[in-house]
């Protein structure tokens, strides 16, 4: 069973009230149980997780080598300032897929520069929380199609967020 850790960035949690304009009506709960449901349909196991705090998530991308096959990362404002996010990912070297729910390249020049993408397999960004399933879909597809030893768990992975 493939094993997928899903990360949220810095507020995020305000999913659902946060300038709904730009990032919708959803909040991050009913985020994280259509990407857990969606999982569940591809039989793949999930754990999500969301933090305001840019060295918590260097952590658990470091503790997800040799416990996920792969990694879904939101890195919001940590994308544009964050080289020890890119660091950790490429130190890991999990596939990794990054996410944005609006469109970056949109949005005001600062956010036009991510220091994810480069260690990232892709990005997607702009279609809201479609985005997380797409990203499910294509890591799904390149880990099928590039098959690794699988990872290994001590328990099993459920949402969750701090």
């Amino acid at each position: 069973m493939l094993r997928l850790l899903v990360l949220h960035g810095p507020n995020l949690n305000l999913l659902g009230t946060r300038e709904p304009s730009v990032y919708g009506q959803a909040s991050l709960p009913d985020l994280d149980k259509s990407i857990v449901r969606r999982a569940g349909e591809r039989g793949i196991a999930v754990q999500t997780k969301q933090t305001n705090v840019e060295g918590e998530l260097v952590t658990w991308i470091q503790n997800a080598r040799g416990h996920f096959d792969g990694i879904i990362i939101n890195p919001a404002a940590y994308t544009h300032t964050s080289i020890a996010i890119r660091d950790a990912i490429a130190a890991v070297a999990l596939p990794t897929v990054e996410v944005h729910l609006s469109n970056i390249h949109q949005r005001e020049e600062f956010r036009h520069h991510s220091f994810i993408a480069g260690v990232a397999l892709g990005q997607i960004s702009g279609f809201g929380p479609t985005g997380y399933l797409l990203a499910l879909e294509a890591l799904t597809a390149h880990l099928d199609r590039h098959p690794r030893p699988r990872a290994t768990a001590k328990k099993k992975p459920s949402a969750s967020r701090r």
